[in-house]
């Protein structure tokens, strides 16, 4: 419901439930990749049905999100820690909630061309992957602050996010292996039933408390994960 109604959130707060209730931190890792894989198809369609999705804005994202979700979690897989990297990812979101809570109390917001997408859509990617979430806040977070419609661009991150997920839970699986099949199915099953309902509501939703929920979930989600860091 929060992934696909503020088009952020899925990782964060699935891994954070699944640790809260003793899930290895691998298995919660792996399995919320995986279970997006099939969690973010079903959001995309329904994002797709209800008109949500920009398809210039899908197609540059698509690639570039998909090349650095493979190399982020081919690196996780043999490399580096994803937790060292953590704290800057959670002090990058703060500053960018921030400055969308900043554009939401405004009358109106001037629309800025969004340049350099590619690279936007790679470091979401990678980040995402190495990090265990982030292409939401990462990428939906830095187009609704450049003024960008909050329908239109949840609705095509979100559809752009299925390949990603799908491209990285491929090399999770290839290379670290996969375990706890029932944590997956379950959600799998949660995931799939909300997303028609989540893109529904997106349509429903106006502007600015859109952007203040999206502003202030960021906030608690990074404070959250600098809190345990320290």
């Amino acid at each position: 419901m929060v992934d696909g109604t503020l088009g952020m959130g899925y990782g964060a707060t699935s891994t954070s439930f699944l640790l809260a209730y003793g899930v290895p931190p691998v298995i919660s890792s792996t399995g919320v990749h995986v279970a997006e894989m099939f969690t973010t198809g079903a959001s995309a369609i329904s994002h797709h049905k209800f008109g949500n999705i920009n398809k210039k804005l899908v197609k540059n994202l698509l690639i570039p999100g998909v090349l650095g979700s493979v190399t982020g979690a081919y690196l996780l897989s043999d490399v580096i820690d994803g937790d060292f990297i953590k704290p800057f990812i959670a002090v990058y979101m703060i500053v960018l909630a921030l400055i969308i809570i900043r554009k939401a109390s405004r009358k109106s917001i001037v629309k800025k061309k969004t340049k350099k997408l590619g690279i936007l859509a790679t470091f979401g990617g990678f980040m995402d992957s190495v990090g265990g979430g982030g292409w939401g806040p990462i990428v939906t977070s830095t187009l609704l602050g450049r003024g960008r419609n909050p329908r239109y661009t949840i609705g095509s991150v979100n559809a752009a996010e299925f390949a990603v997920s799908f491209a990285s839970g491929i090399t999770f699986m290839l290379f670290g292996g996969i375990a706890g099949w029932q944590i997956i199915i379950g959600l799998i099953l949660g995931g799939v039933l909300a997303a028609p309902l989540a893109a529904y509501l997106v349509n429903k939703i106006k502007r600015k408390p859109m952007m203040i929920a999206v502003g202030v979930l960021i906030i608690l989600l990074s404070l959250k994960t600098l809190s345990k860091l320290l």
